[in-house]
């Protein structure tokens, strides 16, 4: 049965995993990011997990093995966004000249990778329609990850000084732990309405995960 964590703040990313290779095509994703600092760290950490589960969906994969990493995809990619959107979207409206418009681009992006995932989340392993969804979702998230690592991100963490910045990644972790693990397109996308929806969201979502396939070794600990 999955649990649900209790981890300290410390070790707030709720997947414990071991070392794991990544292919060359995934690690080039963002191959020109600036060095990290404490937020990027957190995001590029989440990212470069979504791209992991890539070959596990695709590829001539079994039914079974296909839909477990479907529902860690879902599960790490619902989570992430919604974090985004309440932590660190508002951070960079607030701290960037020109945050608001950069905020929305990346608000509007993840609108289409939103409505990408719900439909993936309702498909069977089987479906011909499953595996050109999951590739044009992914194809989008690329392109979204590398605007946010590239770009976005490290022009948040240059106004920002340490503390700021391991505050955001911590209340990003946080954050993570109370959202929703489905994809909503149609909820709210800003606080203080999307927060409202996230809550209401979040526990239905979690019940409906303890009948959910997970992988066995690389699954969450809820």
């Amino acid at each position: 049965m999955l649990r649900y964590s209790t981890a300290p703040l410390s070790s707030l990313r709720s997947i414990s995993r071991g070392p794991r290779w990544t292919p060359p095509f995934l690690r080039s994703f963002s191959a020109t990011a600036a060095a990290k600092g404490p937020l990027l760290d957190a995001i590029a950490y989440d990212h470069r997990e979504l791209e992991s589960y890539q070959p596990h969906i695709v590829s001539n994969k079994s039914s079974e093995e296909r839909i477990r990493y479907r529902n860690l995809f879902v599960w790490e990619l619902a989570r992430h966004s919604v974090a985004e959107e309440l932590i660190v979207y508002p951070a960079m409206e607030k701290h960037l000249e020109d945050g608001h418009d950069m905020a929305w681009k990346d608000r509007d992006q993840h609108q289409t990778i939103k409505e990408q995932l719900y439909r993936l989340q309702k498909l069977e392993a089987e479906d011909p329609d499953f595996e050109p969804t999951f590739n044009n979702l992914f194809s989008d998230l690329q392109r979204h990850v590398r605007d946010e690592e590239e770009h976005d991100l490290p022009k948040l963490e240059a106004q920002l000084d340490e503390d700021s910045l391991v505050h955001l990644s911590k209340s990003f972790e946080r954050t993570k732990l109370l959202a929703p693990t489905r994809s909503h397109p149609l909820s709210p996308r800003t606080p203080p309405f999307e927060t409202a929806a996230a809550l209401l969201s979040a526990p239905i979502d979690k019940v409906a995960d303890i009948f959910r396939k997970f992988p066995k070794e690389d699954g969450p600990t809820l």
